[in-house]
């Protein structure tokens, strides 16, 4: 590849990237995903802007090439790999927007990563949404396959973030219904708010609390057909008693044909496209989060440890993640 070439990739990559996080925390995305044309008063309306300003922003993305529009006065529709986009841009913006503190205070995490967690901490509602952009190529296709295959009546999602996974498997499976938990409380409202837009808030129920809370209070998955987990379970498994039991409980609480889905990530995985953003995300983890990824033997035999009678692992697009279906 020429120099230019990178140049204009690179270019591209960082603007596309921030024009997007722009459109979000302009709540303009859903018009952006919902598959029809939208106008300026629905992105006015949206936004909560006036007229001119929404106008001036969306003609900086029709000049991007994100955004097309055919007439002066008409309406406004996504380019048509909006969603490739957006999957690129989920790298850099979970690199360095939704770590950003860790980035910012690296020498003080490296010093006492405890205090300066304590102190500096990353902003869930960026790591929900930069997490679900990555995840719409990198790792979603893999789940909703494996988890609509078991065509569940009940899905709990541990650790949801902005709750697009749990809603997109809600809409697919009309007779289907879903627990949505987490930690953040600003993840949980995107999940509300996004579960009122897709018209699933009947079906979706949304808590607030960590995965460990499960270990005293099981409900939230009591009855679940699957409970999946997407890239939380690295860091409860830091203290392997409380983890062991988390799975205990799970095991127990659900139906019994059912399973644990787990998305989750194995360290500094090497070759073509991956090692990069692997040794990144592991360093991450390791430095700033005091997570140490297991290897892929180690979570497999972590779950028959907790009881499960087979566990299988497979690589998903996104570098350095697994998934593991564990059945009891």
């Amino acid at each position: 590849m020429k120099s230019s070439d990178t140049r204009e990739i690179a270019a591209d990559l960082a603007a596309n990237a921030a024009l997007l996080e722009i459109a979000e925390n302009l709540r303009l995305s859903p018009l952006l995903d919902r598959g029809r044309p939208f106008t300026l008063a629905e992105a006015t309306a949206a936004a909560g802007v006036p007229e001119a300003r929404a106008l001036s922003f969306l003609n900086a993305m029709v000049a991007a090439g994100l955004v097309e529009r055919q007439a002066e006065a008409g309406p406004f529709s996504p380019c048509t790999d909006l969603a490739v986009r957006r999957y690129e841009a989920g790298y850099l913006s979970w690199s360095l927007n939704a770590n950003r503190p860790y980035i910012d205070h690296a020498a003080e995490f490296l010093q006492d990563d405890e205090a300066a967690g304590r102190q500096y901490q990353r902003d869930g509602r960026r790591v929900a949404v930069s997490s679900r952009w990555i995840g719409t190529y990198g790792f979603y296709p893999g789940v909703v396959s494996e988890i609509l295959n078991r065509k569940p009546q009940r899905i709990v999602d541990l650790g949801a973030g902005a709750g697009a996974l749990l809603i997109h498997l809600l809409a697919e499976l009309p007779s289907c219904t879903g627990v949505a938990l987490d930690l953040s409380s600003g993840a949980c409202e995107e999940t509300e708010l996004a579960g009122r837009r897709a018209h699933l808030q009947e079906r979706l129920t949304v808590v607030n609390r960590s995965v460990e809370s499960l270990v005293d209070d099981p409900g939230p998955v009591d009855g679940a057909d699957v409970i999946h987990a997407g890239f939380v379970m690295h860091d409860i498994v830091q203290d392997p008693e409380v983890f062991g039991s988390v799975l205990a409980r799970c095991r127990e609480r659900i139906a019994e044909e059912g399973c644990m889905v787990i998305t989750d990530a194995v360290p500094y995985v090497d070759g073509p496209g991956q090692r990069a953003f692997s040794a990144l995300f592991t360093y991450l983890h390791e430095s700033s989060m005091g997570v140490r990824l297991p290897s892929e033997d180690q979570w497999r035999s972590l779950f028959q440890r907790a009881g499960f009678s087979q566990v299988t692992s497979k690589p998903l697009g996104m570098p350095g993640s697994r998934l593991f279906v564990a059945t009891k």
